[in-house]
């Protein structure tokens, strides 16, 4: 047995790389590849893999390990920072999309056990291709990331009672007592079980393996870890698959959990792979060709249903329509957990063979064109935008969101965007004296800020009225300091069409995106990557002495060639060589020796600059080599850097006799 699933592995893996290869030259996305693999070398294609046995464990094991890294990728943390979102925002989507699914199978004739937990399965979207689209295409933290992930984080912790109520549904009336009450002690044993393995057997486990500085025995232990949380669920008669997510949760939750997510991520793509390519094997092709088009009518029918529940839970939470767009299309698939929640169901009688195979084509069709789908969704948000639909809802702003007089309000400073950019920059403006308002999209943030009194309120930036409101015609500044660089486009382009003459100030991640941002109107554009290559370069040479006139030398160069008109915006950094001591009346400083400068030549004992201008000379850097505490008698040349120490005032003085012009 163990020779037939080597072989099949051999094949799967051969076969994925070819069929990945070709995906990637006609620039399809990996998990179509890993998809057509499986129906490929199933039992329903080539039968390369033809024993049911063997495709049921590789499935098996495909979803044990995702499941295990989703679990180890998973933060409680995460949850409880954004809980309002998480547990609103998610909840709303699973009980909508719950509800619809359950109505729709309803109307299909199910029973209502049976429509409830087709509805489960609908309610659950692929945490793995979702992210992995969404980490790929930087939009993790924009507003409908953030919105999707929590969204997906709370569909990853629902499965838990969803998979517990699946024995319930599939029971008889006279049961229900019994079952209720075994759904009741197996709730506690999982509560108990990650209670007890993050306060003290992992921590403890993973503290002494730790220790010894061996990463392979701590890969061994964690991995350890995962099979035997798994093992033990299942022995209480729940699936490997589930006990994998809760070891991999336990895991993440210690504190060796971000060394474990280092060593566990080199294996998730691998594993993602397998499960995809098992999900594959199991759908029956030519059940997928005598239906194709009912097929295409029910994958269409469920995806807007999942959008549309989506859609609605955002706008519940005042978000903007293209958030809330955005975000429904990102979750409008079928996910990995409806795979592992339909195996019970399966075996419990809850699902036939034929209405199985149903869900595995259905779900195999939305998650191939899912790729598709979210890289269509900014053009799809902005038809659905032009659409005649209530101004709040595209705008996410309502009418009591009265922040000030903004009428009377007159060169004020706009800032999009409330992050960590945003909250120094409204700090510095209220140090400053410089009247602000603030445009968020998070109303979790909107209404926590109200009440410390900031003046701030939630909307899109890029909707004409929410600029309106903040009163852009006349406004004298408008910064953007959000993630979402098609966000930041639209907001440029609608405040310059609002006043032609305000002030636009945006950040973007990558210099490759100036020009266009320019040219919808931004004044001065600033690369993250950039400015940090410039810190990192200022820092850099400080650490040689480089003398500080000659450092904004380089640096204005580097931006002359690359920023072109932009202005400098180099702040000048805490350096070793030019630091403020704790007086604040005393510097150290660093002066390159000029040709022509006076001190060339002389001693320091000729040139006596403690007496003549308080400053002392604490060290000399020529050529490579450099001289701590020089002697009296030591001659300065041209070149020399000298370290002085004095007030500032007084090494101006001096810097004027080093470099004369």
């Amino acid at each position: 047995m163990s020779e037939l699933l080597l072989h099949d592995i051999v094949y799967i893996c051969a076969l994925a790389l070819g069929v990945s290869l070709v995906c990637h030259r006609l620039a399809v996305p990996p998990v179509v590849g890993f998809l057509i693999t499986g129906v490929i070398c199933g039992p329903h294609g080539l039968q390369m893999i033809y024993e049911a046995a063997g495709v049921e464990q590789i499935a098996e094991v495909g979803v044990v390990c995702l499941l295990f890294t989703i679990g180890v990728e998973f933060s409680l943390k995460t949850l409880v920072k954004a809980r309002f979102i998480t547990l609103f925002g998610g909840g709303m989507q699973v009980a909508f999309t719950l509800v619809g699914g359950a109505s729709l199978a309803s109307v299909l004739g199910l029973t209502l056990n049976h429509a409830v937990f087709f509805g489960f399965l609908l309610a659950l979207s692929s945490t793995a291709i979702v992210l992995k689209i969404l980490q790929d295409t930087v939009q993790i933290e924009t507003p409908h990331g953030r919105l999707t992930v929590a969204m997906l984080i709370f569909q990853d912790i629902i499965v838990v009672p969803m998979m517990l109520l699946a024995p319930f549904l599939a029971g008889k009336g006279e049961n229900i007592l019994p079952e209720i009450g075994l759904l009741l002690v197996k709730s506690l044993a999982i509560v108990a079980i990650v209670i007890l393995g993050t306060r003290l057997v992992v921590p403890l486990l993973l503290h002494h393996v730790a220790k010894m500085k061996n990463r392979e025995l701590f890969l061994i232990a964690v991995v350890m870890l995962g099979l035997g949380v798994a093992w033990f669920t299942h022995a209480m008669g729940l699936s490997l698959a589930l006990g994998a997510f809760i070891a991999g949760l336990i895991v993440s939750e210690s504190e060796f959990g971000e060394t474990a997510l280092g060593n566990i991520l080199p294996f998730r793509d691998l594993f993602t792979s397998i499960f995809f390519v098992s999900v594959g094997m199991l759908l029956d092709l030519q059940y997928v060709m005598n239906r194709f088009l009912f097929l295409l009518f029910v994958t269409a029918a469920i995806m807007i249903l999942k959008f549309v529940m989506a859609s609605s839970a955002a706008l519940l939470l005042k978000l903007p329509l293209r958030t809330a767009v955005l975000a429904g299309l990102a979750v409008s698939q079928i996910g990995e957990f409806s795979f592992v929640l339909s195996k019970p169901g399966l075996t419990l009688g809850i699902l036939t063979q034929e209405s199985y195979q149903l869900f595995l084509g259905v779900s195999v069709i939305t998650m191939m064109i899912t790729p598709y789908v979210i890289g269509s969704s900014e053009r799809i948000a902005d038809a659905m935008l032009k659409l005649p639909l209530p101004w709040q809802w595209k705008t996410g702003l309502e009418r009591s969101h009265a922040v000030h007089d903004k009428e009377q309000m007159r060169g004020h400073l706009i800032i999009v965007g409330y992050g960590i950019n945003g909250k120094h920059l409204a700090r510095a403006a209220s140090t400053a004296g410089i009247p602000r308002l603030i445009i968020e999209l998070n109303p979790e943030t909107v209404q926590r800020e109200k009440a410390k009194g900031e003046s701030i309120f939630q909307g899109d930036a890029a909707q004409d009225p929410v600029l309106r409101h903040a009163g852009i015609q006349n406004a004298a500044v408008l910064v953007i300091v959000i993630s979402d660089p098609e966000a930041t486009k639209r907001i440029i382009a609608t405040a310059r069409a609002l006043n032609k003459s305000i002030h636009i100030i945006c950040r973007t991640r990558f210099l490759s995106q100036v020009e266009s941002l320019q040219s919808l109107g931004a004044d001065e554009v600033i690369p993250e990557d950039y400015e940090a290559s410039i810190e990192i370069l200022t820092r850099v040479l400080t650490r040689y002495f480089v003398p500080r006139r000659e450092l904004d030398d380089i640096v204005d160069q580097i931006r002359a060639d690359h920023y072109g008109m932009l202005r400098s915006l180099l702040r000048h950094p805490t350096e070793i060589s030019d630091v403020s001591l704790q007086s604040p009346n005393i510097d150290v400083h660093s002066l390159r020796i000029a040709a022509g400068s006076t001190i060339a030549g002389k001693t320091i004992l000729e040139l006596n600059l403690r007496r003549e201008y308080g400053v002392s000379i604490l060290g000399i850097k020529r050529g490579t080599s450099f001289m701590a505490n020089p002697a009296a008698a030591e001659k300065i040349e041209v070149d020399d850097i000298l370290v002085v120490l004095g007030e500032p005032a007084s090494i101006s003085l001096v810097e004027k006799l080093a470099n004369p012009s």
